[in-house]
C-alpha cells in the first residue's frame, strides 16, 4: 500500500524461493511496488502450482541493493534483466485456497 494505503498489484516473473520462510522477487521494474516497499507495506505472492493447487502467502517485505539475498538473485534473474534489487516477502501466513495452514 501507498502512503494513502492503497494498495498496488503487479505480475512477476522472476521468482524464487530462497528458504523455508522466504520468496525473493526480483524487482527489475519496480516503480510504485519500490515506493511501497520502502513506505513499510506489507505483501503477497498468490500462484498456481502445476498440479493446480492455488496458495497465497502474505508478509513483511525486505528491499535489498546489496548482501547474500541480492547476490541469490543476480545467479537466477535473466542477466537481460536489470535486476537492481531484490525484495524478499518472509512469509507470516499461508493459505492453500481459502484454508489457512
Amino acid at each position: 500500500m501507498d502512503k494513502n494505503g492503497v494498495p498496488n498489484s503487479i505480475y512477476v516473473t522472476c521468482v524464487a524461493i530462497y528458504d523455508d520462510e522466504t520468496i525473493l522477487v526480483a524487482d527489475n521494474h519496480f516503480d510504485k511496488t519500490k515506493n511501497n516497499i520502502l513506505n513499510g507495506s506489507k505483501g503477497s505472492v498468490l500462484f498456481i502450482t502445476n498440479e493446480r493447487k492455488s496458495y497465497q502467502i502474505k508478509g513483511n517485505i525486505e528491499y535489498h541493493k546489496s548482501g547474500s539475498l541480492f547476490d541469490d538473485m543476480k545467479k537466477w534473474n535473466p542477466k537481460k534483466l536489470s535486476g537492481n534489487a531484490v525484495a524478499a516477502i518472509k512469509a507470516e501466513e499461508i493459505y492453500s485456497g481459502s484454508q489457512k495452514l
